[in-house]
């Protein structure tokens, strides 16, 4: 695992190339920008098996849609090497898992608390999920001693 930059802010393409073509497998992480994507595919084209870990999930929490660049990043390595993987990094909800399938992302890391979610996810009634969420704050009240009349 190798950031895609040093704490100083500098690229570390120069060694994920250098590593990639001495055969090290690599997942190149905290990508989050489509400069950072290009450098990253050119350093590892040729090279061994690798990862690019875009973190979609924290392109998300600034207000972006991580969508087209995932979906760009990935027809990108498919056509520039089919030995890297584009991986869907930091998910923060149930949707994301439908979203990387939806731009083609072969690979997402999902928390343990999200994926308990998941069986809910597709079968749930959203009518009953909304009187659920309704007994929710009921028993909420009821615990603050707080009545409705």
């Amino acid at each position: 695992k190798i950031p895609v930059l040093n704490t100083k802010g500098e690229s570390t393409s120069e060694l994920i190339r250098e590593l990639a073509h001495q055969g090290v497998k690599l997942n190149v992480t905290a990508v989050f920008t489509q400069n950072q994507i290009d450098e990253t595919i050119e350093a590892l084209k040729g090279g061994a098996p690798s990862f690019l870990s875009i973190f979609a999930g924290r392109i998300a929490d600034t207000g972006r849609d991580p969508c087209p660049l995932m979906k760009g990043a990935v027809e990108q390595c498919r056509d520039a090497d089919p030995n890297i993987e584009v991986l869907w990094a930091s998910c923060r909800e149930v949707y994301n898992i439908v979203q990387a399938e939806e731009t083609g992302c072969p690979i997402i890391t999902v928390p343990g608390g999200i994926l308990k979610k998941l069986k809910s996810f597709l079968n749930r009634d959203l009518f009953e999920m909304s009187v659920d969420t309704v007994k929710a704050f009921k028993k909420d009240s009821d615990a603050a001693g707080y009545s409705l009349s």
